[in-house]
């Protein structure tokens, strides 16, 4: 009996000192509570905090700095019961002033096999429509083109699998931009990665 009952003391000893390890290592965290749109304002209500075992190439605000995040623009949509990354939040509006947002919808075959995210640049080209006259005119001429930045691409549409993107154009530019797609002659070019 005096043998079983050190054995037992010894377990939960072992047990404790161990709880005790994982709880050592574990960090306090920023956790998403609520669902947050590309571009939105961070409040208090949308964050929350944990304590988990971090990896350390897991990159995660930590709960000490949850007021530095308050206020700043989600750069990617965020879904409750993530971590929340540096990376996922800006200081910067999306839609700066003198830019217009034209949202362009994209069929399957029109959507670029490389994911579309948000501050991609891209470039607006105008296709005129079989038998219009700009057809004609435009014959071995260059494409216009309105030069622009992905601020969000929405999942494929259930049924058609269209996806629109609100792409930030210049305010001169988005009634063009905005024409051309409903006349169904724009089309999506991601542009090259600028040199940084």
């Amino acid at each position: 009996m005096i043998a079983l009952s050190v054995a037992l003391i010894a377990a939960g000893g072992a047990g404790v000192a161990v709880l005790l390890l994982q709880v050592g290592h574990r960090t306090d965290v920023v956790t998403v509570v609520h669902d947050v749109q590309v571009g939105q304002v961070l409040t208090e209500r949308d964050l929350g905090k944990a304590s988990v075992a971090l990896d350390p190439a897991v990159r995660a605000v930590r709960a000490d700095d949850l007021k530095s995040v308050v206020g700043k623009r989600a750069a990617v949509e965020l879904k409750p019961g993530s971590l929340l990354a540096p990376t996922q939040v800006t200081k910067d509006s999306l839609v700066q002033a003198g830019e217009q947002l034209v949202p362009i919808g994209l069929e399957p075959k029109q959507v670029p096999a490389t994911a579309l995210l948000p501050g991609q640049r891209v470039q607006l080209v105008h296709v005129p429509t079989q038998g219009s006259a700009e057809t004609g005119r435009a014959s071995g001429a260059a494409p216009k083109t309105i030069g622009g930045r992905v601020v969000k691409a929405s999942g494929a549409a259930p049924g058609t699998g269209v996806v629109v993107v609100d792409v930030a154009t210049s305010a001169a530019d988005g009634p063009t931009a905005a024409a051309w797609e409903a006349a169904g002659a724009l089309r999506l070019v991601l542009a090259a990665p600028e040199d940084r």
